[in-house]
């Protein structure tokens, strides 16, 4: 299966700009590459540069949060197939939504969230429960 992934809330919890805790999502990412599911980075993290001011000069500051989250997923061992698109869809559709079989996203309807973490000030995903319904639809 290709499967996309969103970042933040999903991967980690949500503190963006920065990359934020780890929230359990490695050791499943992890199993599902082993088990040859193909992983897709689908979150709405982009690098840009954008006019700032600094000391009363405009410079152009470089945001590189996009590429930060993938170095999150090389630091961590784990292989993306893609990055905000399936490569092999150009082929066959010029839409920009990426085309996967299954979406891990926690602003997904019926995904399972932690939401009392008193340390955090946003739910993100349970991924005790996303392994576990991984499991009982025979991905995992």
């Amino acid at each position: 299966m290709d499967i996309c992934i969103d970042f933040d809330g999903t991967c980690v919890a949500h503190e963006y700009p920065d990359i934020g805790k780890d929230i359990g999502a490695i050791p499943v990412l992890k199993e599902l590459v082993v088990k040859g599911h193909r992983l897709i980075l689908f979150t709405m993290r982009s690098d840009r540069k954008k006019k700032k001011k600094v000391d009363g000069q405009e410079v152009i500051v470089e945001e590189n949060v996009l590429t930060e989250a993938v170095q999150w997923f090389a630091d961590n061992g784990i292989p993306l197939y893609g990055v905000q698109k399936n490569p092999t869809q150009r082929f066959w559709t010029s839409s920009p939504k990426a085309y996967g079989h299954l979406y891990i996203d926690d602003a997904a309807l019926g995904c399972p969230l932690i939401l009392d973490d008193p340390n955090s000030d946003r739910p993100y995903i349970d991924w005790v429960r996303i392994r576990e319904m991984l499991v009982e639809n025979g991905v995992l």
